[in-house]
């Protein structure tokens, strides 16, 4: 299987779990609101909705790795010619797995602090399991930005025809 593949796989599967936790928090909001409507609040319904959040913006921010959907600076890369442009690409990946290496591990290390807490409105949903999100999500990261990084250096090397769209 090719690398191309892998990655196309790998971003469909992104894509379902962040459409399903976009379903979840809908519908978690939307129960919420019908019951404030008739004046039965769901005690649980805050604190799950703001970690229906949390895992939607950690996700997402893995489908946007493997997209290579984040904010970057294509206008001043376009400038530069390709010795320094494969350069800057290869500092600036491994500067971006490094981080979130240091995040999953630091992630996974405050989960052993976190293992006797819970939740407050759903005391048998234990904290440590809410929070495994960052070393999940900075894996999910990191593995996102291998899975990219040969296309990424290649195209610093030899840029890609522009067809009418912005290129990695």
């Amino acid at each position: 299987m090719s690398l191309e593949r892998v990655r196309g796989a790998y971003e469909a599967v992104l894509e379902w779990l962040v459409i399903v936790l976009m379903a979840a928090l809908f519908v978690e909001v939307t129960v919420g609101v019908v019951y404030r409507t008739f004046g039965q609040s769901l005690v649980w319904y805050d604190e799950v909705a703001s970690i229906l959040l949390a895992w939607l913006t950690f996700y997402g921010s893995a489908l946007a790795s493997v997209k290579r959907a984040h904010i970057g600076c294509p206008e001043v890369m376009a400038l530069l010619p390709p010795g320094p442009k494969f350069a800057f690409r290869l500092l600036a990946e491994l500067l971006t797995i490094s981080f979130f290496l240091l995040m999953g591990w630091t992630g996974y290390e405050v989960l052993g602090v976190l293992d006797t807490d819970h939740l407050v409105s759903l005391p048998e949903v234990p904290i440590a399991w809410v929070q495994s999100v960052v070393p999940i999500s900075a894996a999910l990261i990191v593995a996102a930005e291998l899975i990219t990084l040969p296309r990424v250096l290649s195209n610093a090397l030899h840029p890609p025809a522009v067809t009418g769209g912005a290129s990695q």
